[in-house]
Formats: C-alpha cells, structure tokens, sequence
C-alpha cells in the first residue's frame, strides 16, 4: 500500500492557557547589568598626575559647608580684675596756662593745743586741661601739732622749704581772681586760705544737686569713681589728683551745669527784685519815683 502524502500544512500544536486568556501581553527582557565605565585616555592621565586627596566626611570642614554663613564663637571673657576699671587722672593737654576756670585742693595739718585746729600745709591748682599751675608747701603761723600724714601726706621734710602763708595766700588770691573755682567742700579750703570768693563762680562738686544721693552730700572719692571711674585717696591724699578728679567732674557736666546756674541766679534776681518792689509798696512810696530827703 502506498503511504499517504505529506501535508504542507504544520501541525496544531496545543494551545496555551495564558496567551489565550490576554493575547497582546508580552514579557519585557531584563536589563543587562552595565559594564565599567571606559575613561577617556586623556582623562585618565590627567587623573594620574593630580595629587589624591582623602575622601571628605560627612560634615567637611566648616568652610566647604553649604548653607549661610555661621556667626563667629564668641571670644572667652577675660578674668576681671581692679587693674580693668581703674583710670589714671592724666592731663588732657599740655597747656599750663591759666584757663577760665580753676581747680583748687588744700591739704591740712594741725595745730592748736590738741591738734585738732586745722591750717593750711599744701596748695595746689589745676586749669581745665588738669596740669598744675600752682602747689606749695605752706608754713603754718602756728606750730604744728599733728601733721596728719596717713591723710595730708605732709612730713616735717616738706616744711623745710616750704612758703611763708602770707606770700602763698596773697599768689593764690591772684590767680583765683575773676575765674571760676571748682573744688569739692570748697568752705573748707577758703576757710583755710583765709579767703573768699563770689559765689556765682564757684562750683562745688559737693553741693551739686545732680551729685547728691538722696538729698546727701558725697565723697570725692565715691563721685570719682562713679563718674570718671577712677580710684583716688587709697592711702595719703594728693592735691593734685583731687583737684584734678574735681575738674574733670566738672567738665563732664559742664554744660548742663553752667545752664543750672544761669537759671538760679536769674530766679534768685527776680526774687530779689521782686521783694524790693512789695517793700516799697508797703512803705508807700513809688519805686520808679526817686526819694526827695530834706
């Protein structure tokens, strides 16, 4: 029997579940994994000759961080100590020539039976500037009783040249003459100099009202401190920083203070005129009309 002939036609093969259920899917081929990176030759040389540097961490340092700049730590306060808040009281030029106003402080020893009495042992007086234009030693009509050294600082040696008290208190008078004064309890000085001067030129750091604590009179001492702040009279008392310390007060608040006493002085004429005028009222005469005495 002949075999039968082949068919051109392939057979039916069995069919699959899943591609008849969603016959466009399809399945995606994995990504091959990458292979190294190929340097540029060039590249790769240069890379070479650079120096290497170590990777950074995570932070780096504070300049190569990004973001606003940080504010700078601030510096580690310094121990304080008595030497920070002391000011030395030094002349603020050197002109030694006699200003408008003039500082005076006396030093006192004393004399009398029990010492207690005081006289003048040393005078000395700055200009605005705070250099000397006058300090002598000044040799008592009396005899020295107690020279009052932890104060005065004045020793026997310095009666050795000192002037005459008459000759000291005629040069003093001359130069305080006209001008302002400025001292501190400035009663006491004159009262030893044996002088007195107008009180529309004096200022007295002692008496001024914006010094004043409490309605109380203070130191030198504690003024020096509070305004200039500067530590005067730790042991024996010098003239010449006293005087010096009452001057520059004195600058400090020299305009307000030169106003205050312009204005007390015009208050105080006009009640002066004031009074005059309710005392001639009262006696019934006429103040413009001049008194006719027979």
């Amino acid at each position: 029997m002949a075999a039968p002939p082949a068919s051109s036609t392939p057979p039916a093969t069995a069919a699959n579940p899943n591609t008849d259920r969603n016959p466009k899917r399809t399945r995606k081929p994995k990504p091959k994994p990458a292979g190294p990176t190929v340097l540029n030759p060039n590249w790769a040389q240069l890379q070479a000759k650079l120096p290497h540097r170590p990777a950074a961490t995570h932070l780096g340092k504070r300049k190569d961080r990004t973001g606003p700049p940080q504010p700078p730590e601030p510096a580690k306060p310094t121990p304080y100590t008595d030497a920070d808040a002391e000011v030395r009281l030094e002349p603020t030029s050197d002109d030694t020539s006699l200003t408008k106003a003039l500082a005076v402080d006396c030093e006192m020893v004393g004399v009398g039976s029990d010492g207690t009495k005081s006289a003048l042992g040393r005078v000395t007086l700055v200009n605005s500037f705070g250099n000397v234009v006058y300090d002598e030693y000044v040799r008592t009509v009396e005899r020295i009783v107690d020279y009052r050294t932890r104060i005065s600082g004045i020793r026997p040696k310095h009666m050795n040249k000192a002037k005459e008290f008459w000759i000291a208190q005629k040069e003093v008078a001359e130069l305080i003459k006209g001008r302002i004064l400025i001292g501190h309890a400035l009663h006491n000085d004159l009262k030893v100099l044996l002088l007195s001067h107008p009180k529309k030129d004096i200022r007295d750091t002692s008496e001024y009202d914006v010094f004043r604590r409490e309605g109380k009179r203070r130191s030198l001492k504690d003024l020096a401190a509070q305004v200039l702040g500067a530590k005067i009279q730790q042991s024996e008392h010098c003239p010449i920083e006293d005087a010096r310390a009452a001057m520059f007060i004195y600058n400090k608040h020299k305009k307000a203070w030169e106003k205050h006493m312009k204005e007390q002085f015009r208050f105080k004429k006009k009640l002066k005129k004031r009074g005059k005028k309710k005392s001639a009222e009262s006696n019934g005469n006429d103040p413009n009309v001049p008194t006719v005495l027979l």
